[in-house]
């Protein structure tokens, strides 16, 4: 596939499961927002992706910074983390107020800048047929 630089057309085909997401009140419609997607993928798909990760798992190194779409890692995680910061500030005795920030990213994958994307990808020398696409 990589060779010939073509995917196989049951490759691209995906069920897609909507499952409803937990909610405490019923009482309003339903939206499109109230369900996440489950992508169920041909088998052999799978398998080609996990041979591609164990081949290619250099060049994807995740940051120890990094919380979100990290196994094992859940929201959880990330609060006790912002609360062990604000406790070493206080801690420390800093009096000085601080200022926290919170970004919901939920739907920055699909505002990302592609060409800015396969750039920072080119400069980690991600391999050239990895990134050609038609």
């Amino acid at each position: 596939m990589m060779l010939f630089s073509c995917i196989p057309a049951g490759f691209r085909y995906n069920y897609i499961v909507p499952i409803p997401k937990p909610k405490e009140c019923h009482s309003k419609a339903l939206t499109c927002n109230d369900f996440r997607a489950i992508a169920i993928s041909p088998i052999l798909s799978k398998i080609f992706e996990h041979c591609i990760l164990d081949k290619f798992s250099s060049f994807f190194k995740i940051s120890d910074n990094q919380i979100g779409f990290k196994k094992g890692v859940g929201c959880s995680y990330a609060i006790q983390a912002v609360r062990n910061i604000v406790d070493s500030y206080i801690h420390g005795g800093s009096t000085s107020s601080s200022n926290l920030c919170a970004t919901d990213l939920s739907k920055a994958f699909d505002k990302v800048n592609h060409h800015a994307l396969f750039l920072k990808l080119m400069k980690r020398f991600i391999p050239n047929h990895l990134l050609e696409y038609n």
